[in-house]
């Protein structure tokens, strides 16, 4: 891996939360669990009983080498991407709870706005295919048609409620075609607040002495910016509000660069724990927010050496579609990395690629398995990971977090 010298790591912590070893590389301290039991037990402890002959002298240190050993290089984050999706449906607090389970290092919930001002987690403000709602008749005068970041859609939408309205919805599988065992879930679980989202990973946290990130994306900011809902004001309060997320890694990501810059005016750089994150979509588009003002850059743009320079005046990594560190070639398998990773750890930016799925109709057609398009390829998806990690990333979203696990903690075949 490339040195990491020009993002400065903040200050170790004491206590239950890791530090920041590299950039976007979290460590988690070996005595976290220990520390988080003794506060537990209210930090009481025995008087320990003198030995009952002096001990031995230390043993001579040892000479010094001539060349110190190299750090190991930290695994790769593994992101949740909105939970264990792959298990559950999206953005669910059981979607998170078995992420969380399973290995991941963050849990990413997608955040949209309630009529009331609440941020709640839906892949889209767009709730008719992620909730029950076009089946309730108290609802139907709330079907709505909206421009949202220049594309024409009709349905129902999360700013057209308050929370409590929402909270007497269902959640439902995104892609049940390709997951019918989630759609078998469907109507069981409620739409998450983002503060329900935080507390679920504070609990972890506890139980576990080991830390949960939290993997923010905030979602249409300028749409909801001009619907006098601000997304970026409504989390900035958030961070500083609740303790854990003062404390616990935190990431906040989006594909608007407006939004980011907005943030780091408002959060500066008092807050080590906190990262800020540029998404980068597809390279022939660009962000929402430059559009508005007619700049006709485009994401491919944020990939250049220039590009990603000016990214690092504002963002601490890049989120790209994976497909820009390792593309695929024309029958459909992994070809060479190309210069993504290095470029943007010269600039000072982790690379934390999205998204990795188990499923056939993800997956490139040398790693896929017999079946159909909905049929898994755990190997497949693992190898998949261990080629990107082989190419230099510092982390990756995956909708099923105990196969990205598998993935960075056992050797590549």
């Amino acid at each position: 891996m490339p040195s990491q010298s020009r993002l400065r790591a903040p200050r170790p912590r004491a206590g239950l939360f890791p530090v920041l070893a590299a950039p976007g590389r979290w460590l988690f301290p070996a005595a976290a669990a220990a520390a988080c039991a003794v506060l537990m037990a209210g930090c009481a402890t025995a008087p320990r009983p003198k030995p009952a002959t002096p001990p031995a002298p230390p043993a001579p240190a040892p000479a010094p080498s001539a060349a110190p050993a190299a750090a190991a290089q930290p695994r790769p984050l593994v992101i949740a991407h909105r939970g264990a999706s792959a298990l559950r449906p999206e953005h669910t607090l059981a979607a998170y709870a078995k992420a969380i389970e399973d290995g991941a290092d963050a849990i990413e919930p997608d955040l949209v706005m309630t009529r009331d001002g609440v941020l709640v987690a839906r892949h889209e403000n767009d709730i008719t295919g992620t909730t029950n709602v076009a089946e309730l008749p108290q609802f139907a005068e709330r079907k709505r048609t909206k421009v949202i970041d220049g594309e024409r859609l009709t349905g129902w939408f999360t700013e057209d409620f308050t929370l409590a309205e929402l909270k007497t919805l269902r959640a439902r599988e995104r892609i049940p075609r390709l997951r019918p065992a989630n759609a078998r879930l469907n109507d069981q679980f409620e739409v998450p607040s983002f503060e329900e989202i935080v507390r679920l990973a504070e609990q972890a946290a506890l139980r576990t002495g080991k830390p949960v990130g939290i993997y923010a994306e905030l979602k249409h900011p300028s749409y909801f910016r001009g619907i006098g809902l601000p997304l970026e004001d409504k989390l900035a309060a958030a961070v500083r509000a609740q303790a854990y997320l003062r404390n616990a890694p935190v990431f906040i990501q989006c594909f608007e660069s407006g939004s980011l810059r907005a943030l780091r005016r408002t959060l500066g750089h008092g807050l080590p724990n906190v990262r800020l994150v540029q998404l980068i979509g597809n390279p022939r588009k660009g962000p929402a927010d430059w559009k508005l003002a007619g700049d006709g850059r485009t994401f491919g743009d944020m990939l250049s050496t220039t590009g990603l320079r000016e990214v690092a005046a504002y963002a601490d990594g890049i989120g790209p579609e994976k497909s820009s560190i390792v593309p695929r070639d024309a029958q459909g398998a992994l070809g060479a990395p190309t210069a993504v990773v290095q470029q943007a750890h010269a600039a000072g930016l982790f690379v934390h690629p999205y998204t990795f799925r188990p499923e056939n109709s993800f997956l490139p057609k040398a790693l896929q398995s017999g079946g159909d398009e909905a049929t898994r390829s755990p190997a497949g998806m693992e190898r998949e990971v261990q080629a990107f990690v082989a190419a230099g990333i510092d982390g990756f979203f995956t909708d099923d977090p105990a196969l990205g696990r598998r993935a960075v903690d056992t050797p590549a075949r």
